[in-house]
């Protein structure tokens, strides 16, 4: 079997990651093997230092790494927005109530983004952020900062929106600027021209994947409530299949890229660690994609699956 080493860092991500590895292992002749590094310097020399063959999310870093000269490509975005909700009183009755007041945002987790989607509302130079960290309050409880008064939204995860609900708080509707978002993958470029083969085979698995978890939620919670469960520490399989749930509304199983999310991506990746590539398309090779769509592999994988 040829190997395909795929690193990740947030357990969350997991049950997209193990489908995958499924799919590769079962129907395709890849073998994957995961492997988590947690650490962000750790998780950023990976790709370089050859630790690993493929990154699956956290890709900003890499528009920095390419400005001073790393070769790399990036091939597929299953996910083009996040999914944060915005949180907010049960009094909040209009995006325009924000006006003039502040909002807590995410220290971790691209806080520039929460920047770009106010300036998609118009709200930008009408609204103050402030960063609010984990430490302080716990994993996306930045809502606290709601409760007491301290801002008057904030965006979460759509996995720890509950506690918020609990506590009074309620969603209201937000379209969020479009980002290069979790799922996406990397590998340096010398990878990618010498395995040609073997990352189209690879792609085939993820789309498979990206289906499975879309449209046979069953067959993928197989999956999901083995390793998955285990390492995101959850005992409960109702609480499982809800954030299955969650994480299965916003994939695509076409995953391109859109101009708005590459651009907004490079934008978050400036600010977050430097300049970037002039132009952030030289980072993308999607011809993997782009065979299989044209070969019809895509629309008969939606076909079979949904």
């Amino acid at each position: 079997m040829r190997t395909i080493r795929l690193a990740y860092r947030d357990n969350d991500r997991t049950p997209v990651i193990y489908c995958i590895k499924a799919m590769a292992e079962r129907h395709y002749g890849v073998t994957v093997e995961v492997i988590q590094i947690e650490e962000q310097v750790d998780f950023e020399a990976a790709l370089f230092q050859g630790h690993c063959d493929v990154i699956i999310e956290h890709i900003e870093y890499l528009h920095t790494e390419a400005a001073r000269g790393k070769k790399v490509t990036l091939f597929c975005a299953p996910q083009v927005q996040r999914g944060l909700q915005l949180i907010v009183p049960q009094s909040f009755n209009s995006l325009d109530d924000l006006r003039g007041k502040t909002m807590a945002v995410r220290d971790l987790g691209r806080p520039h983004r929460i920047t770009l989607w106010l300036r998609k509302i118009g709200l930008e130079k009408d609204v103050k952020t402030i960063i609010v960290t984990d430490k302080e309050f716990g994993r996306w409880k930045q809502w606290r900062k709601v409760i007491n008064g301290e801002s008057a939204a904030c965006f979460i995860a759509p996995i720890y929106l509950p506690q918020a609900l609990a506590a009074g708080l309620k969603v209201f509707p937000a379209t969020e600027a479009e980002v290069v978002s979790l799922f996406a993958q990397a590998c340096t470029a010398e990878f990618g021209a010498r395995n040609a083969a073997l990352l189209k085979d690879y792609m085939k698995a993820v789309i498979h994947a990206l289906a499975l978890v879309i449209y046979r939620r069953d067959e993928a919670m197989e999956i999901i409530s083995q390793e998955p469960m285990r390492l995101m520490k959850i005992t409960d399989r109702a609480e499982l299949r809800r954030q299955a749930d969650s994480i299965a509304k916003l994939l695509r199983v076409k995953p391109y890229p859109t101009i708005e999310a590459i651009l907004n991506t490079n934008e978050i990746a400036a600010q977050e660690y430097g300049p970037t590539v002039d132009n952030p398309l030289t980072l993308w090779d999607l011809h993997w994609v782009k065979e299989l769509d044209d070969e019809g592999f895509i629309d008969q994988i939606i076909t079979d699956l949904s």
